[in-house]
């Protein structure tokens, strides 16, 4: 979460560095002097700053509305002032640039960029946290809605970016466009608007984490001595302010070394967005589920058995059946029938599979998916056995409880499904697919930065 709250906060530093200096007049893109970095310094310090002040991300309603408005202004303007025609003709049409273009050696590092720009989880919770009236189907349609818009937006913009300037497209597609004219100027205005209003939104989740790996999420400073609701900092801050103003510095420091966005977004995208876009829900997914696994796992083993006649994996069945341990209770058994566990009783883990395995369990890696199914069971074990803490003032991410109640106000009869063998298998190839994408994206920035 820290990485991809992280890197874009440096990255927005970047584009203001990159947008406002050439709006004034002062320079071009990474053209120009120290004036670059005193004013990127200057607008950071009086705007993004006090606005990462705020505690409840709520309060960025209004800001977060101008933002919105001015990212669809600015597609617009991409897609209407590009050079896409002249462009394509000058390249033998739009055949042969899909042709040549349709995968290259930067094809991963473009995936990363995409995973910063579309990975959301990071700051879903505290969004949620924000919401009034907070039910499930509200936060169905903000979600929906939101990563709709997103998606179409980003569509829109990187192909009517690269179609207009191919091979020679910026991290900053602004800086592709002339520095002197109305449109152009207005647009970056736009694109600085943006970033202006987008920073204290990252910003939020990077304090978030910091304060519940060094607080234990205590953002008032309650177990410090003093007085006030907010307590805890240094320099006459509280804890909040604090923390926001040391990632502040922290995001600044290489913002006013680095001129290239692209290594940055690409980066941060291939670790960080990997990480929590891809790899980590299906981990949890796998470790939430764990018990579900396990069990289709030792299933799809003992069937294996029994086809092979192996009547040792069968626990004595004469008939096929297999016997399986009654909740609560390891020394008793039950059959694989409709029989249910007594209401209060909790249900024993499901060990992992052991025995004689088929060759299919360890190609397709069933060892790693299985350890990871049984420490995710067991956490959840531990976790719902222990009460969690309640704060002496509650923060925005868990103040108020989601309302699953429908319109009429009644709780919905079918909330909770069982997993399928397709819902695993899901699990498993956002594991893979995001491992893959990591490790390419990191080799793919070396290869394109240091490598001829």
């Amino acid at each position: 979460m820290f990485i991809v709250a992280y890197g874009p906060m440096i990255a927005y530093l970047l584009i203001v560095k990159d947008t406002v200096p050439t709006i004034l007049g002062v320079a071009h893109g990474s053209q120009g002097g120290i004036e670059r970095e005193l004013i990127m310094l200057g607008t950071s310090l009086f705007i993004m700053l006090p606005l990462a002040m705020q505690r409840d991300m709520a309060s960025l309603s209004f800001s977060s509305l101008l933002s919105v408005t001015a990212d669809v202004i600015l597609v617009g303007f991409v897609a209407g002032f590009a050079p896409i025609s002249e462009t394509v003709s000058e390249a033998g049409g739009l055949g042969e640039v899909l042709k040549n273009e349709w995968i290259n050696s930067t094809l991963f590092i473009g995936l990363g960029i995409l995973s910063t720009a579309m990975a959301c989880q990071h700051s879903a919770f505290i969004v949620s946290g924000s919401l009034e009236n907070k039910t499930q189907r509200r936060w169905s349609r903000v979600t929906g809605l939101s990563i709709s818009l997103a998606a179409i937006l980003c569509a829109i913009l990187g192909t009517c970016g690269y179609l207009g300037f191919l091979e020679n497209t910026e991290g900053d597609v602004l800086n592709n466009f002339p520095p002197g004219t109305v449109e152009a100027n207005g647009a970056r205005a736009l694109l600085a608007i943006t970033m202006f209003f987008t920073y204290p939104m990252e910003s939020f989740v990077a304090r978030h984490v910091c304060v519940a790996i060094f607080h234990n999420g205590d953002l008032d400073g309650t177990d410090c001595p003093g007085e006030g609701e907010e307590r805890g900092g240094y320099l006459c801050m509280n804890r909040r302010q604090t923390w926001t103003v040391g990632l502040y510095i922290l995001a600044l420091i290489p913002a006013l070394i680095v001129d290239d966005l692209g290594p940055v977004l690409s980066i941060t995208g291939s670790v960080g967005g990997s990480c929590i876009a891809y790899i980590a829900p299906g981990l949890v997914y796998l470790g939430v589920n764990g018990d579900g696994f396990l069990s289709k796992v030792n299933d799809w083993l003992q069937n294996y058995n029994i086809k092979k006649g192996n009547r040792a994996s069968q626990d004595g069945g004469a008939d096929g059946d297999v016997e399986l341990p009654v909740a609560g209770d390891a020394a008793q058994v039950m059959s694989t029938g409709n029989e249910l566990p007594v209401a209060g009783q909790s249900l024993q883990m499901i060990p992992a599979p052991t025995g004689s395995k088929p060759l299919w369990y360890y190609i397709g890696g069933f060892p790693i998916w299985c350890g990871i199914a049984s420490t995710g069971q067991l956490n959840m074990r531990n976790r719902l056995s222990t009460p969690a803490p309640i704060s002496a003032r509650d923060s925005s991410l868990d103040s108020q409880e989601f309302d699953h109640s429908d319109s009429s106000g009644e709780l919905p009869q079918n909330d909770v499904s069982t997993p399928s063998s397709g819902d695993f298998a899901i699990a498993i190839f956002f594991i893979i697919f995001g491992t893959v994408a990591m490790v390419a994206g990191v080799a793919s920035n070396v290869y394109v930065r240091f490598l001829p």
